[in-house]
C-alpha cells in the first residue's frame, strides 16, 4: 500500500472526528449571555462613557428643574422664576476648572474671555453683553442657571451644557465677576482649537452608569387540595 493511499484512508478516518467537534447548526442557541449594562470587553461604550440624554427627558439620577414644571420659553418671568434654586456646586478648583472649559468655548464668543462683553461676536455685530457689570454680579446662582438653561433675548439656549455642568459655569463666572475669596479666574481657553482629551469638559455626567435595577419575585401558588402541596415557581413561567 502506497504512503498517498495510507495518508487518504487516515485521513477520512480522523474526518468524523474532526466534524464532530464543530457545531455547525445552532440556530444562534448558544451565544454570550451579556446583561444590561454589563461590560462585555475591553471596547464596549460602557467603559467610554454615554452620550447625553434625549432632549426633554429625565436621567437616572432625575432633574433639577424638567420641562413640565418651567418651560424653555425665553421669557422674564421664567427665568426668574428659577432665580430661588440654590447652588449645590461648591467652587473648587475641580469645579472651576470645568466652568472655565465650558465657559470659554461656549460664553466667550459673546462675552469676552474675561467676562467683558468684547467677544468675537461683538466685531461681527452683536450687544456686547458684559458679565462683570454690577447688574451681573447681582444676578442670583439659579438666574443665571436658568439664562444657560433657556436663553433669553439675543442669547440663545445653551442647554446642551448639562445640568451639574451649568453650575460649574455659574461659579467660574463668580469668579471672573471677583465675587469669590481668594480666587483669580484664568480667563485663557483651556486648550487650541482642535485640541481634545483633557482640554475639553469631558463626558456626561448624567448618561446611564449604574446597573438596572430588577426584581425576580418568587410567586407561591397554592392549587386545590387534591393537587398535593403547594408549588413555587419563578416569575416568567407558565402556572
Amino acid at each position: 500500500m502506497s504512503a498517498n493511499l495510507r495518508f487518504q484512508r487516515a485521513a477520512l478516518a480522523a474526518l468524523p472526528f474532526a466534524l464532530g467537534a464543530c457545531s455547525w447548526f445552532t440556530d444562534f442557541k448558544q451565544q454570550p449571555s451579556v446583561g444590561p449594562w454589563q461590560v462585555f470587553n475591553a471596547d464596549s461604550a460602557e467603559t467610554k462613557g454615554f452620550r447625553g440624554n434625549p432632549v426633554t427627558s429625565v436621567s437616572t439620577n432625575g432633574t433639577l428643574m424638567p420641562p413640565w414644571v418651567v418651560s424653555y420659553g425665553q421669557l422674564p418671568n421664567v427665568i426668574d422664576s428659577m432665580s430661588t434654586l440654590a447652588n449645590p456646586v461648591p467652587a473648587d478648583a475641580a469645579s472651576l476648572l470645568r466652568g472655565r472649559k465650558y465657559f470659554q468655548i461656549n460664553c466667550a464668543p459673546c462675552h469676552g474671555r474675561a467676562g467683558k462683553g468684547d467677544g468675537t461676536a461683538t466685531k461681527l455685530g452683536m450687544v456686547p453683553m458684559p458679565l462683570v457689570s454690577d447688574r451681573a454680579k447681582n444676578f442670583a446662582d439659579g438666574y443665571i442657571w436658568g439664562m444657560i438653561r433657556n436663553g433669553r433675548g439675543l442669547m440663545p439656549s445653551y442647554n446642551r451644557i448639562e445640568e451639574m455642568d451649568r453650575w460649574d459655569v455659574v461659579n467660574y463666572i463668580r469668579a471672573v465677576q471677583g465675587k469669590i475669596d481668594g480666587v483669580v479666574a484664568d480667563t485663557t481657553p483651556a486648550g487650541l482649537p482642535g485640541e481634545t482629551g483633557d482640554k475639553l469638559p469631558g463626558y456626561t455626567r448624567i448618561g446611564p452608569n449604574r446597573n438596572a435595577v430588577y426584581a425576580h419575585p418568587t410567586v407561591t401558588a397554592t392549587p386545590k387540595a387534591a393537587e398535593g402541596a403547594a408549588l413555587t415557581k419563578t416569575e416568567g413561567h407558565p402556572q
